[in-house]
């Protein structure tokens, strides 16, 4: 997997586009500025924007290619955000620090997905906010991305159980118009959370 995603983030092109995912904008224009984690950030495009808003940012990857492209759009746009090659499993913050953590696209197997979203609950502060934007199981008719195994793919359900020791204060499933680059571009079957620790 690793090296799939390595040659994927190797093509010269920004693979997903250079602006952030629209759902995390409009999030955190909203919010109060402070510190926000974000995994599996691919190419920094969330990270850039972020630290853009004036937001102290961690952001880490686990493939090399993916970092050396985000430290070439910071560059770019004239900020510093923290981005590292880290792999979800292995990847420790102190808890409760951050004041976001934000799981944009960020699909795993069963077992590791709890245990991602268990470290995203112990990162936060209490009060910070969760913000989760993903694929359903209905994107496998569609061809806008996302991973073809459905144990990969999110449900409500999936996430109200992941998420319980967090009040939920926004779960939505929709059909969107994706346009993030060659890699998300199309018709979309996806989840939006917002939960609250």
């Amino acid at each position: 997997m690793k090296e799939f995603w390595n040659e994927r983030y190797a093509q010269q092109e920004f693979i997903y586009g250079t602006e952030p995912n629209e759902f995390l904008r409009e999030i955190l224009k909203l919010l109060p500025i402070g510190r926000i984690i974000l995994p599996c950030d691919g190419e920094g495009r969330n990270a850039v924007f972020a630290a853009k808003l004036g937001w102290e940012v961690n952001a880490f990857d686990f493939s090399p290619s993916a970092k050396e492209k985000a430290s070439t759009l910071a560059k770019q746009e004239k900020v510093n955000p923290v981005f590292e090659v880290a792999d979800i499993v292995e990847k420790e913050f102190k808890d409760n620090t951050a004041d976001v953590v934000a799981l944009i696209y960020a699909h795993f197997p069963e077992g590791l997905r709890k245990i991602a979203h268990q470290k995203a609950i112990k990162w936060l502060k209490p009060g910070g906010k969760l913000v989760l934007e993903a694929f359903n199981p209905k994107q496998l008719d569609n061809s806008s991305g996302g991973p073809k195994n459905i144990e990969m793919l999110y449900t409500e359900e999936m996430l109200r159980e992941d998420f319980k020791e967090l009040k939920i204060e926004y779960l939505q499933v929709l059909e969107t118009n994706l346009s993030e680059g060659e890699f998300h571009k199309g018709k979309a079957d996806i989840l939006r959370l917002i939960a609250k620790k």
